[in-house]
């Protein structure tokens, strides 16, 4: 069983058992990589070259000290640890409701293309070409409707990257007095999803196809998944990695500031170089093996447990019902 749907079969598991396990997937990964995510979210939103210029090593290193912890740099090592989990109620809700739809969407997409514009890929493309390139498609389409969910991120990152925006503020607050502001970065969301999730679905078809020589992906094997899921994600992390400093960027500044995409790009060149639009790439890069490994086999795992025990209390309550 695949959580991606990697192959045109049709899933045996019910929907509510994706739903549950793709939900507590999401969970688990999220207290597991959430300090990651922080530090990434962190560096990427720093504006100041960290290494370089005439800093020796140990004053570069103060001022990583500096961007990474912020106000916890002088605590404790658990301190520090600590701090790295701002904004974690938002990022529940949006890591939770990204991976049930990302995961339970796009093989409703796929199936859908499959099923009306099967011939179509496959006239264009060839066999082969032309069923990675519907994965990839279909996750790219997925990837642009993610924009919907952008108000839960946006709030996750300004509490990991400008926790000042929420003094005195609770959450229904802010979405009042924000509205809309809150889909700020929405039109940068689009440009880096359709691309990272293109790369991302279609990065593991094309491993699990030309690598593996599979004609069925649900047979992959766990190492087959691990190795595709690798590649399709470190695909997806770089392609997308200069929109995601952007969109990090825009969406980190104070609620007030109306500062625009090409504003930031054009000071980004001038005073950092191209090289600052792959910060935070590495740590990012870095958590991808875990991370997948991870994710993937929690959702393996939880989705026919969650729907084995689904159809174990609708077969009692059918035997309940005859008695």
């Amino acid at each position: 069983m695949s959580p991606v749907g990697s192959s045109g079969k049709k899933h045996s598991e019910s929907g509510a058992a994706r739903v549950l396990g793709s939900g507590a997937s999401g969970i688990l990964e999220l207290f597991t990589f959430h300090p990651v995510d922080t530090v990434a979210k962190r560096l990427m939103s720093n504006t100041e070259r960290i290494f370089g210029g005439s800093q020796t090593m140990s004053q570069s290193l103060g001022k990583l000290n500096q961007v990474v912890f912020r106000e916890a740099s002088a605590k404790p090592t658990l301190s520090k640890y600590l701090s790295l989990f701002p904004g974690l109620g938002y990022a529940a809700g949006y890591k939770v409701a990204q991976r049930i739809y990302k995961f339970g969407g796009q093989p409703v997409v796929r199936d859908y293309l499959e099923r009306h514009h099967g011939q179509s890929f496959t006239r264009a493309f060839g066999d082969r070409n032309g069923k990675a390139i519907m994965h990839a498609s279909a996750g790219s389409l997925i990837g642009i409707g993610e924009v919907m969910l952008l108000p839960l991120d946006v709030l996750k990152i300004k509490r990991q990257t400008n926790p000042e925006a929420f003094r005195g503020r609770g959450l229904f607050r802010i979405v009042a007095d924000e509205g809309m502001a809150l889909y700020r970065g929405a039109g940068w969301t689009v440009v880096r999803n359709a691309p990272g999730s293109f790369a991302l679905f279609g990065g593991s078809a094309f491993v699990k196809e030309y690598m593996f020589g599979l004609k069925d992906y649900n047979t992959a094997s766990f190492m087959q998944n691990f190795f595709a899921s690798i590649g399709g994600a470190v695909a997806s992390l770089t392609v997308s990695a200069p929109m995601d400093v952007i969109k990090t960027r825009i969406q980190a500044r104070s609620f007030d500031n109306p500062e625009s995409g090409m504003s930031i790009i054009r000071k980004m060149v001038q005073q950092e170089g191209l090289s600052s639009f792959f910060k935070g790439l590495t740590p990012k890069l870095l958590v991808v093996g875990p991370k997948l490994v991870f994710g993937f086999t929690l959702a393996q795992w939880f989705i026919p447990t969650f729907d084995a025990m689904l159809k174990g209390s609708s077969a009692s309550s059918d035997v309940t019902a005859r008695q």
